[in-house]
């Protein structure tokens, strides 16, 4: 059994966990499914769920672990809470932007976000990001800001033309 870390972030869904979170650790390498656990008889007349049914599961997605609770309809995944997908090239944001887009709401696509199918909102946004918008010259951080703002998915090399100022 994998050592328990102190924190780990819990995503509630309806009842997808099991089909979401195979689905994510399809995605990403150093990624896997640990534990599933399952709900009993015990507390029916509060969760309402069937024995035997999915309760959580315990899962990683590129070494960083996750658990996904099938805990019903009360809540529901909101953008202010999003997992962010570092990329290395354009090719590795439209591979991740694809996949994770597929199925999810168009509408909520807006300046490197999206919102797959389960209703999880991700960030998929270059690395080399970071370093442009942290740049202390506030005309390349302005140009890429800009830039960024007019995009669904994130163009690295329309962001790396607006931070070189090349029109």
């Amino acid at each position: 059994m994998p050592r328990i870390r102190k924190i780990t972030p819990c995503l509630w869904f309806d009842s997808q966990a099991e089909e979401a979170a195979r689905f994510y650790v399809s995605l990403f390498e150093e990624s896997g499914i640990d534990t599933i656990t399952y709900y009993g008889s015990e507390g029916f007349e509060r969760h309402g769920r069937p024995a035997g049914s999915v309760l959580t599961v315990d899962f990683r997605l590129g070494g960083q672990r996750y658990t996904a609770l099938n805990g019903g309809p009360h809540y529901v995944l909101t953008p202010s809470v999003s997992l962010v997908v570092h990329c290395a090239s354009q090719d590795e944001i439209d591979h991740y932007w694809d996949r994770l887009g597929a199925g999810g709401d168009p509408a909520a696509q807006a300046c490197g976000w999206l919102k797959d199918r389960f209703g999880l909102s991700w960030q998929v946004v270059p690395e080399a990001l970071l370093a442009m918008i942290a740049d202390p010259d506030a005309a390349r951080t302005g140009r890429v800001m800009s830039a960024l703002l007019t995009m669904k998915k994130l163009d690295l090399a329309a962001l790396q033309r607006a931070y070189n100022g090349d029109h």
